[in-house]
């Protein structure tokens, strides 16, 4: 009995030892199928879709292009303008001033928007809760990854059911929730890209893996001294101390070795397998760039010549890799932000010729055929022109008109009809 005792003593301990699973605190798990056992498993699941988009952040590739891309959405400005022929700016409107200039208390537009994309582009979607006061959004605040899952209602309405950071789990109307997904095969939940390509992004941590252990353990020797003989220890010696001293180091390069006994130098060229291993790489920064839509060169991946080819790069990465970026914020705000009545008067745009600017060169071409040189017809003014270049506008009224500054000069002003004429 006291040998019975003591193995039951000592399962005893270890059943304490052992930690147990906590949906929340003060609340244990009855058994397999308790539903606060199932919730928990579920929260774990969403969890690990997170830690999974943050591991591919380790992907030098990967990084990269997620970073040029929310960076370049952070960037540029979003406005709320009218629909009709004027464009016009509502600088007053909430729904403006919240994504412009302040979309919560501790974030810019710019970190917003760029944490809004960046997990968009790992996760498949990403969300904001939009507070209300009486019919005027104020705040945009970033809801944590996994903690919202949407879902259409018996009503062909959506949903948000939302855990909240102390564990509470509500429901939240399409009103209150900013929405931006990637692509969908329902229509409802984005699909994380991460996820699509975890096949190539295994390989290519297998592939670092692989460069990371010929770096730590493999012979990186260039080349080998090969003797007739047997040395004896005193050349040996020698021989090593030469090689130490006067031949190892940046200053030495280029130096010719004197060797001893009919000593021959050999040098290693690179093998096949090396040359493969390199090129396996470049393939997976290939695969990364072509699950995000990034030119390799922007990968800094030297395999095109600057100049005007990299210039045409940007604008593909722009129509290609950036554009459809750009309707899908614009519709996501359009549909949480504005009312039904304001859907067809306002509407939400990016102002992407930013990032289409060139050379000061390139500007001053453009500028001067817009402003009607070459004797084409004027399609923008001069206060037009100033105000892309970040220049105060002119006061003068016939600087808000269509014409030529340059072939229309400006009227003279009216004189008295009693003073005589000016000599010509």
């Amino acid at each position: 009995m006291k040998i019975l005792d003591f193995f039951r003593r000592s399962n005893a301990s270890e059943d304490q030892s052992r930690p147990r699973a906590e949906a929340s605190p003060g609340h244990e798990f009855s058994g397999l199928d308790d539903p606060a056992l199932l919730e928990y498993i579920r929260g774990a699941s969403a969890a690990g879709v997170g830690a999974t988009g943050d591991k591919s952040l380790r992907n030098m590739a990967v990084l990269r292009c997620v970073t040029l891309i929310s960076e370049a959405i952070g960037m540029l400005p979003l406005n709320l303008q009218s629909s009709d022929d004027k464009k016009q700016v509502q600088t007053d409107n909430p729904a403006h001033r919240l994504l412009k200039y302040k979309p919560n208390d501790w974030q810019t537009p710019i970190e917003f928007k760029s944490l809004m994309q960046l997990r968009a582009l790992l996760d498949g979607q990403s969300f904001a809760r939009v507070i209300w006061s009486g019919s005027r959004p104020i705040r945009l605040i970033p809801m944590d990854r996994g903690s919202t899952k949407p879902r259409l209602n018996s009503a062909w309405q959506m949903e948000y059911d939302y855990t909240t950071p102390d564990g509470k789990e509500i429901t939240l109307p399409a009103k209150e929730v900013f929405h931006l997904r990637d692509l969908s095969l329902d229509g409802i939940n984005g699909i994380s890209r991460v996820k699509l390509g975890r096949d190539a992004l295994e390989l290519a941590e297998q592939a670092e893996r692989a460069a990371s252990r010929t770096f730590r353990t493999g012979v990186m020797a260039g080349g080998a001294i090969e003797v007739p003989k047997e040395l004896s220890e005193n050349a040996y010696r020698r021989m090593k101390e030469s090689l130490n001293s006067d031949y190892a180091g940046a200053e030495n390069a280029g130096k010719w070795m004197l060797l001893e006994e009919n000593a021959k130098a050999n040098k290693w060229a690179s093998t096949g397998r090396e040359s493969q291993q390199i090129e396996n790489r470049n393939h997976q920064i290939e695969e990364a760039a072509r699950m995000y839509g990034v030119p390799r060169p922007l990968l800094m991946m030297d395999d095109t010549s600057w100049g005007s080819g990299i210039q045409q790069l940007a604008i593909f990465f722009i129509q290609y890799g950036l554009s459809h970026w750009f309707v899908s914020w614009e519709q996501a705000a359009a549909r949480c932000l504005l009312p039904e009545e304001q859907l067809g008067r306002l509407q939400y745009k990016f102002n992407e010729g930013a990032l289409l600017r060139g050379t000061l060169a390139d500007q001053a071409a453009f500028f001067s055929k817009a402003l009607g040189a070459g004797g084409q017809a004027p399609w923008m003014s001069q206060n037009e022109v100033r105000e892309l270049s970040d220049l105060p506008k002119s006061a003068d009224p016939q600087t808000d008109a269509l014409r030529n500054p340059m072939t229309q000069p400006e009227k003279p002003a009216s004189r008295n009809n009693d003073e005589p004429p000016e000599p010509a």
